[in-house]
């Protein structure tokens, strides 16, 4: 049995036995959304802006040491 039908098992059973009201079912759904929201983005391996755009400085830096090269080959 998976993660997803355990919890709805858990969630029917509660809610035959009147413990758990719509608000708390909701609660429960978006807590088990963003943990799987969060799962899925470590998967990614994700980097933030910060570091995105240190990589992009550097990529532009060395494109720009390409062309001059390049540049130089071709004078020869």
């Amino acid at each position: 049995m998976n993660n997803s039908e355990k919890l709805l098992k858990m969630l029917s059973g509660l809610i035959e036995t009147g413990v758990l009201t719509s608000q708390d079912i909701a609660k429960a759904l978006l807590t088990s959304v963003k943990f799987n929201k969060e799962k899925f983005a470590s998967k990614l391996d994700l980097v933030n802006r910060d570091e995105f755009n240190v990589l992009k400085k550097i990529i532009e830096k060395q494109q720009k040491e390409i062309t001059n090269l390049k540049k130089k080959k071709s004078k020869r």
